[in-house]
């Protein structure tokens, strides 16, 4: 039991490392007791749907990882329940590696950056392609945005974990920029 993204990234050649360089004994006790950070709660509901783009890993078949970004407006990354995040998947450059990937193996890790507050996400969980005649796909729509809909993918949230600050260089979007010149 315990803090479930430990359990899934812990793993016992982590676990050795750890031991190694001195960090074990720390995170050891996330190991114990009830089990936690496998629900989203109110403030990464509020940190998800304010992301504008986030990385998503997938495995594929010959087990190499494989990261690609993903980018809409605001909220285009949706809570749907406290275990569950969708969103709509538009169309881009029509190689298809991560929804190929998850059709064989639907395990993959999201990476959620604020690069103005220093603050990331990580979630690993397992995704599910939706098609146009599933009725999810309408929760997932972006109205008044143009980019076309190809899918929706659902993600069944695994565990979450917060990440420390450190080494992340603020970046700002253009938006960001205009409305701090602004006043």
């Amino acid at each position: 039991m315990g803090h479930k993204f430990a359990e899934i990234a812990f793993t016992p050649g982590v676990q050795r490392m750890q031991e190694r360089m001195g960090s074990r004994r720390g995170y050891a006790r996330l190991l114990g007791g009830d089990a936690h950070h496998d629900r989203l709660g109110p403030s990464e509901a509020e940190f998800i749907g304010a992301r504008d783009s986030f990385y998503i890993a997938s495995v594929s078949e010959t087990g190499w990882p494989y990261i690609q970004h993903r980018g809409g407006p605001k909220g285009f990354l949706r809570v749907l329940d406290e275990r569950t995040i969708g969103f709509a998947d538009f169309s881009g450059n029509r190689q298809y590696v991560s929804v190929g990937n998850i059709a064989g193996d639907d395990r993959i890790s999201l990476f959620l950056m604020d690069y103005p507050n220093r603050t990331r996400l990580k979630i690993p969980g397992h995704a599910r392609e939706i098609g146009h005649c599933d009725a999810d796909l309408e929760r997932l729509s972006v109205p008044g945005y143009c980019a076309r809909v190809e899918r929706g993918l659902l993600v069944k949230v695994a565990a979450f974990d917060w990440n420390c600050p450190q080494h992340i260089t603020p970046r700002y979007t253009a938006e960001e920029i205009e409305a701090a010149n602004a006043c």
